[in-house]
């Protein structure tokens, strides 16, 4: 999760240009010949400007890799909500219909997190478990926001160097100083400005809750139930204030804090907490007796392996190695990314593991994960900083920066300094498009959240903010165990069975714990 009214009207004739382009963009077999069909007591969808016809439902793109009986549509919606009859983009949906009509009770939306993730990935990824989780009695449907997979996309025009994760996610100098960064931050705001034009500046999770409140009158809905996970959660509960009377049940996988003054911002120096958070788990594993045999216990203690990439970091700082990828050395900053996104899973230790392995062997030429291979494309970079970048007015100072990295490499050495540096949106032109909102705890009480103890991501210290903002509305279901998602997340599709059978009660009989519990 890295990553939100009074609304401006976007200039016209630019609008006009990029519209165009980008409806022509969405995937053709989202145009298919015939409308979703209607199920007995659903209200009428109301095709009015702002929904723009209904959905029409084909095959999906061979890049979606579709589960099956996954199909695909587009729902073409406003480039500015304030003008429905103007400009429109396209937003890929998907839906896996369910199997039970006699028994149907509705639509679950499946929100993606990020800012970047697809939905229709994730339902490929995640819809047959998620169809068997809840027996088949919900229609699946899930969309790539603006910006994301086969939607309406936005691009920044940045330089090839301007565009890896280890330059968007602003990781200081070897020496921890930020000029470099700085620049460079304000480098992808200035191309940011000039070419991303008002598509870019629509990137925005207030125009997100919006076209899921769309897609509501698109399939004929009168309420949504969703399954939110990471930033999505921040939409979900954003709808749920916004549209109360359209939730039915509502669950929140993965929170941060939604308080205004850390929207985005807060999110990102979570971080720094949440890999300290997690870490042990790792340390755990690597210093096992049974990792012996594979050739991935690092050391005899948890303390042992923390030392040794604590070590290697710094080691990597003084003297980058070169990689199995040509041209692309394994730096300090690298290595403490690859550390980053492997505690997202359990599944990742291995994967981290071999790569300390490659450093430790001086004949060893390490393999950067593929992430870290080469530059992410243009579109990917612009909706990396787009959202998190509109949503809210970032910090300017650039010393105060520089402080807090100084003084967040001493309190948390893993991250080094990342999670609290300059980024884009320190220099970002014409800052927020919509002033942020207080999330609050006035509406129907049909929300539960469910949130890993040792999250990298969104730290479960996080969460309790959430949770304490929506008040008796939620109940919170904590799980003993590490990594960034939860439901339906361990291997096999299968999460911690103790909280997977919180979350499909709920969705199945609307029957939530009377108080917190803990997993």
């Amino acid at each position: 999760m890295t990553t939100r009214p009074a609304h401006t009207p976007l200039a016209a004739s630019a609008v006009v240009l990029a519209a165009a382009a980008l409806v022509s963009a969405a995937p053709a077999s989202a145009t298919a010949d015939r409308p979703a069909p209607r199920a007995a007591g659903r209200a009428a969808a109301t095709v009015d400007a702002a929904v723009g016809g209904p959905l029409r439902w084909g095959d999906c793109p061979a890049s979606v890799k579709p589960a099956d009986g996954q199909r695909c549509a587009t729902l073409s919606v406003p480039l500015d909500h304030a003008d429905p009859t103007g400009p429109r983009v396209g937003l890929a949906v998907s839906r896996l219909a369910g199997t039970r009509p006699e028994e149907r009770r509705g639509t679950l939306l499946v929100i993606p997190g990020g800012p970047g993730g697809s939905g229709v990935q994730r339902l490929a990824q995640k819809g047959a478990a998620l169809a068997e989780e809840t027996g088949g009695a919900y229609d699946l449907v899930a969309f790539d926001p603006r910006g994301v997979g086969g939607s309406a996309k936005a691009r920044c025009g940045l330089a090839d160097e301007d565009r890896w994760m280890v330059t968007l996610r602003s990781w200081p100098a070897a020496d921890g100083t930020i000029g470099a960064t700085a620049e460079r931050a304000r480098r992808i705001a200035d191309a940011c400005a000039r070419n991303g034009g008002p598509v870019l500046r629509s990137l925005t999770t207030a125009n997100q809750v919006r076209d899921v409140e769309l897609l509501r009158r698109a399939l004929g809905e009168e309420k949504l139930s969703a399954w939110a996970t990471s930033y999505g959660t921040y939409v979900a509960a954003r709808y749920a204030q916004e549209h109360p009377e359209r939730t039915d049940r509502w669950v929140l996988d993965s929170s941060a804090d939604p308080d205004p003054r850390r929207v985005a911002y807060g999110w990102l120096a979570d971080m720094a907490k949440g890999a300290e958070d997690r870490f042990p788990d790792f340390a755990a594993w690597a210093s096992h007796p049974d990792r012996a045999a594979g050739g991935a216990r690092l050391a005899d203690t948890p303390e042992g392996v923390r030392a040794l990439v604590l070590e290697l970091a710094a080691r990597l700082d003084r003297e980058p190695r070169a990689t199995g990828a040509a041209g692309v050395p394994l730096t300090g900053a690298a290595f403490r990314q690859a550390l980053q996104s492997a505690l997202y899973s359990d599944a990742a230790f291995p994967g981290f593991a071999r790569l300390v392995g490659q450093v430790l062997d001086p004949e060893g030429v390490p393999v950067l994960p593929p992430e870290l291979a080469g530059p992410m494309p243009d579109e990917a970079a612009a909706i990396t900083v787009g959202v998190i970048c509109n949503d809210v007015d970032w910090p300017r100072s650039v010393p105060a920066y520089a402080r807090a990295v100084a003084a967040d490499r001493v309190r948390h050495p893993l991250t080094g300094g990342m999670p609290v540096n300059t980024t884009p949106c320190a220099f970002w032109k014409g800052g927020a498009v919509e002033k942020p909102v207080r999330l609050t705890d006035d509406g129907p009480s049909n929300i539960l959240m469910i949130q890993n103890l040792r999250d990298p991501s969104t730290p479960h210290s996080s969460g309790l903010r959430m949770r304490e903002a929506l008040g008796d509305c939620a109940r919170l279901v904590s799980v003993d165990r590490g990594g960034h998602g939860v439901y339906l997340t361990a291997a096999g599709g299968a999460g911690n069975a103790c909280g997977d059978r919180a979350v499909t009660r709920f969705l199945l009989t609307g029957t939530r714990p009377a108080t917190d519990i803990r997993c």
